[in-house]
């Protein structure tokens, strides 16, 4: 545990993201014992020029004339910071070493704003904690001079085209500099050893309350009504930079007897896809998110068939802990970061092990079963979560600092 320090939390999401957002939990968890400063990404000048039309622009347009203040308390021992400066949108420069000597200036400007936020908040021997800006986080530790500096990498980001021209050179740098790697995969935790030996797997947090069916009031949408059984189950994004269509396709074949049951949206490729024309394919379309645990109630068995590339590899599925949370047999797609989830959770390796693992999983489900998934589904809370991150930083620390 780490307690009564002062902690600055920066990132590539914004406190005011619309979306859910691991860096956000992790910083209310880290505000139950220690003073936290949130700072938001600085504002470029493409995205300002681009979408000076929206609020959120309006707003950080005022703060940088001094119209609104910059730092506000949202919480207890918890202030979110809007810096004032904008920076270069610089991420389209073919060249790294000009994109590099900008790219320093950019974090300067943003270490300005934290450096007056600081003193403002008078923190003392802050921990930094750095999730995902691998470009602005290059050169925070020379301008900020954290006590401690702790990287965390959740996503295989330079694998992304935003990230990955300039990203592939920086994010290893970045890595190297930290006093601290944290991931939330085995996978990327094996990737940090590369430039590291302070690489750890702290997990995922998880809020599955809403998944969590114990009094079994949760009630199985009408659509279910006219779907046969087995009915095998997804919900998310159906999109084919992730999920497999072929697999699906062949499940859907070689089962005629079960029912895929695919809720969310859907993009142009799953449109044209087969499946549309398969009988025992239903595409419930997109859904509110309050409403999932009652989808997912209505599942057999519940899937994750995902593609292994560059883009999943690495991530850790939060879908699963609440298809476990709701006691549901789940297969998914063998990966490094799936390692974790093995004895509870069939993992297939290939098309026809997706069909024999679900006939194994349909066949011996039991109450028992369902109760033991769900409890280690709820065991990923925010809280356990946040505990791995400060034994982890304590160990890799231990040696040049006192922790109490």
């Amino acid at each position: 545990m780490i307690k009564g320090k002062d902690i600055i939390v920066v990132g590539i999401q914004a406190w005011d993201i619309e979306i859910g957002s691991n860096c956000k939990n992790i910083a209310l968890e880290f505000a139950k014992h220690n003073r936290v400063l949130y700072v938001n990404p600085p504002m470029d000048r493409a995205t300002m020029g681009k979408d000076k039309h929206k609020e959120k622009i309006q707003k950080r347009i005022r703060i940088k004339k001094g119209l609104e203040p910059d730092l506000y308390e949202i919480g207890t021992n918890l202030w979110n910071l809007y810096p004032k400066n904008s920076v270069e949108s610089i991420n389209w420069l073919p060249l790294h070493i000009v994109f590099k000597m900008l790219n320093r200036r950019n974090a300067r400007l943003f270490s300005e704003d934290i450096t007056s936020a600081v003193k403002r908040l008078n923190f003392k021997d802050v921990i930094l904690f750095n999730d995902s800006s691998m470009f602005l986080g290059r050169h925070l530790k020379e301008f900020l001079q954290p006590k401690v500096y702790a990287y965390y990498m959740r996503d295989y980001l330079v694998k992304v085209p935003y990230w990955q021209k300039h990203g592939e050179q920086m994010e290893p740098e970045v890595i190297q500099q930290a006093d601290v790697l944290l991931t939330n995969s085995d996978f990327f935790a094996d990737f940090g050893l590369q430039y590291t030996a302070y690489s750890y797997m702290v997990g995922q947090g998880c809020d599955v309350s809403h998944f969590s069916d114990d009094e079994g009031t949760i009630q199985v949408p009408a659509e279910f009504n006219d779907v046969p059984s087995p009915i095998i189950g997804y919900v998310g994004s159906l999109t084919s930079l992730r999920l497999d269509i072929n697999l699906l396709e062949y499940i859907a074949e070689q089962r005629k007897n079960w029912s895929i049951v695919l809720v969310g949206p859907e993009d142009d490729d799953f449109k044209k896809s087969k499946l549309h024309q398969l009988p025992n394919v239903y595409f419930f379309g997109s859904k509110d998110g309050s409403e999932l645990p009652a989808y997912v109630k209505g599942f057999d068995v519940a899937i994750n068939p995902q593609l292994t590339n560059n883009l999943t590899i690495g991530n850790y599925p939060r879908k699963i802990d609440e298809y476990l949370a709701m006691g549901k047999p789940v297969i998914a797609t063998q990966t490094k970061a799936m390692e974790m989830f093995s004895e509870y959770v069939y993992l297939a390796s290939s098309n026809e092990e997706y069909i024999t693992l679900t006939e194994k999983a349909l066949e011996e489900n039991s109450k028992a079963l369902e109760e033991q998934r769900a409890n280690f589904a709820k065991s990923h809370t925010w809280e356990n979560n946040v505990s791995a991150i400060y034994n982890a930083i304590i160990k890799a620390t231990k040696n040049r600092m006192q922790w109490d």
